[in-house]
Parts: structure tokens; sequence; C-alpha cells
């Protein structure tokens, strides 16, 4: 489907950002988007602990400003971070400038030089400017753990179905994605394993 996976004819239009990885390498990408939260972003970690498994968390500025141990955690676990903007402004149908402070004022919490743009919405003139200062990430499959239409068996099945070797996946820690995320995730990490994927971060 279109949204969860973008196809392949729009991702050679922004050939500046990094959808998938080594397509030969039977590994799996975790990303978590949204947080850090204090209902769900330890949760994470501890099941990401118990699986040895390292992801990367693209956080929001302002849940780092207002969760900074949090975040201190993520970073002390061995994960990586990325940005993920100050505030979620999306890019797309925005005025750059405007999205461009977002960016900058997240920098001032969040130190990476992995930059994922909020809601997956950038443009290609955006994305040259950016791709100067970050590399710009989107993702091979996004979970739409987020989405309180669907049941956290249908989450599951989307991280089954469209995952493949290099897959950069989407999960969220948000409080809205909270449902979904703690019965997929722990389900897709266990179905990964029993097919043979190894785990990385970016």
């Amino acid at each position: 489907m279109f949204i969860e996976r973008i196809p392949a004819i729009v991702r050679l239009f922004y050939k500046g950002v990094l959808w998938r990885m080594d397509k030969d390498e039977k590994v799996i990408y975790l990303t978590i988007d949204d947080g850090p939260t204090a209902e769900n972003t330890l949760w994470i970690l501890d099941l990401l602990d118990n699986y040895g498994i390292k992801a990367t968390f693209f956080c929001i500025g302002r849940t780092v400003e207002a969760n900074p141990e949090l975040y201190a955690e993520i970073v002390k676990r061995g994960h990586s971070v990325g940005l993920h903007g100050y505030d979620h402004k999306r890019g797309l149908y925005r005025d750059s400038e405007i999205f461009f402070k977002d960016i900058e004022h997240g920098a001032e919490f969040i130190k990476s030089t992995l930059f994922r743009p909020p809601h997956g919405r950038i443009t290609l003139s955006q994305t040259k400017e950016l791709g100067k200062r970050y590399r710009i990430v989107l993702w091979d499959v996004i979970t739409r753990d987020y989405n309180p239409k669907l049941s956290g068996e249908k989450v599951f099945n989307i991280a089954k179905k469209y995952s493949r070797n290099g897959s950069i996946v989407v999960f969220h820690d948000s409080v809205k994605a909270q449902k979904n995320m703690r019965y997929a995730l722990p389900k897709a990490i266990e179905y990964w394993i029993a097919q043979g994927f190894k785990f990385n971060k970016l």
C-alpha cells in the first residue's frame, strides 16, 4: 500500500534521502519516532534490552526538553538518536523558513547528524538544503501504529508483510501509538528473529 511503503518511482525523485539500507543484508533497522515520553520510552528501552537490540530514536525537541532524563537514558543504553524537529512541523506545504527554524530549535536539544522530516513531509528543495548538514532518513516501512482505526494485529501484519532485507521500519513511542505499538512491536521482533533477521541502528 502507498502509505506503508512509498513506491520506488517516488523515491527516485528524492535521491538524497535514505529509505532503505543494504538489500543484500538480512538486517532490520528499527526506528522509534516522536518521543521521548514518560508513558512508553522506558518500556521500549527495556524491551530492546531484553533482545539485545539497538535502534534509532528520532526525537522531538519539545519532548526532549520536557524529558531530558529519558533522552539521556536512550543515549546511555547505546541507541542512536536523530532529530525530528522541535515541534513536529511538517515541511511540505509549509514555509521553508518556518520549517528550518523549527529544525534549528530542535537541534539545540538533540545533537545528531540524522534528520527525519515529521510526517515524512518534505520538498525536494528542502532536502537539498538540509542535506548539506544532515543525513535525511525516511523509511522502507511505516507501521502506522499511531492510527486508532487500526488494531494491534493489523499493525503487526503491516510490519510482517512489508519488511525485507535492509528495511528501515518505523514505530512510535507517542501516547496515541501506545496500544498498537505495545502489541505489535514485541510480535514483530519475535517474527524477525524467527526469520533470521539481525538488527542494527543507523
